[in-house]
Formats: structure tokens, C-alpha cells, sequence
């Protein structure tokens, strides 16, 4: 009774051969769907951070103009960082009371810029560029052109900023 138990269990070449190609197949398709799904996660990141910022740009409404409620009571020798569309800008109330606005992007490699009252000037820490606080121009260092400047115009309701 035993050799017919054991006769009935062993399996022939080709149902043992079926067998394999099923965990082969099977074991193909959940390695190529885990494959695909690394590949999505690793690709879009990557596609993001290729995807051109200007055509982001071109798509983004153009802005003319900003309105700063109650910047008017910025103390003077201050700075108020805004953003001005989607850039970094400055608001500089300097001590003879003058206002400036000014892109707040070193023009060399675009790092943030800041503004030193003590010095009075704007300085970028990435490579050392220094331009003028009340101009904009390139004083010192690698920035090949001004930091570009916008019309202000101060009153009760605010700061009003355009371009110029």
C-alpha cells in the first residue's frame, strides 16, 4: 500500500517542469511590477527637479505690482523681506527716510541676498558680492549687473510696489 502512495505522490517531468515555470512566471511579474514601481519613484523626483523653472514661470500670472499693508511703519535702517511674484525682494527704510525696493537675488548665482545697515549695503554671502543699498549697483565681488530696483510709493494704506 505504501509504494502505491508513494507512486501516486511523485509527480512526472512535465508536472514538475509546469510547476516551476509558474513560480518562475510568478516570481517575473512581481519583480517587474516592484521594478516599475522603483522607477516611478525614482523618476518623477528626478523629472520635478528637471522641469524647467521658466516654463513654471510662463505659466504663473505676471506681477506688475505689490501692495505691503502697514510696511509704511517699518522702522528706519530696517529691511522687510516680501515676495514679489515668485522672487525674493527687499523693502529697505533707510535713515535720511528714503524707501527702496530692490530684487532680493544676487545677479551672479542667484543666492538670496541681504541687507547690513550698519554697513549699509547689501551683501550676498555665497560668493561676496556687495551692491549699493540705495541704487542696487554692483559695488564689489562677482555680480556682473545691478540687483534690479522698483518704484515705491508710500501711504496711509501701505507700500505700494511696481516695477518701474
Amino acid at each position: 500500500m505504501s509504494e502505491i502512495a508513494s507512486e501516486d505522490t511523485k509527480l512526472t517531468p512535465a508536472a514538475e517542469e509546469g510547476a516551476d515555470s509558474l513560480t518562475r512566471r510568478a516570481f517575473l511579474v512581481a519583480g517587474s511590477a516592484a521594478g516599475a514601481c522603483y522607477a516611478a519613484a525614482i523618476g518623477y523626483p528626478v523629472y520635478r527637479y528637471l522641469a524647467s523653472p521658466s516654463e513654471m514661470a510662463l505659466s504663473a500670472p505676471a506681477i506688475t505690482e505689490v501692495t505691503l499693508k502697514d510696511a509704511q511703519k517699518l522702522p528706519v535702517a530696517s529691511v522687510l523681506m516680501f515676495k514679489f511674484g515668485t522672487r525674493p525682494a527687499m523693502l529697505i527704510h533707510h535713515q535720511d527716510g528714503t524707501w527702496v525696493a530692490l530684487t532680493a537675488v544676487c545677479t551672479h548665482l542667484g543666492c538670496t541676498v541681504q541687507y547690513e545697515p550698519e554697513a549699509n549695503r547689501i551683501h550676498c554671502a555665497c560668493h561676496g558680492g556687495v551692491y549699493d543699498s540705495n541704487t542696487g549697483a554692483n559695488v564689489s565681488g562677482p555680480p556682473p549687473k545691478p540687483l534690479t530696483r522698483f518704484k515705491v510709493a508710500v501711504g496711509e494704506g501701505g507700500v505700494q510696489i511696481s516695477r518701474t
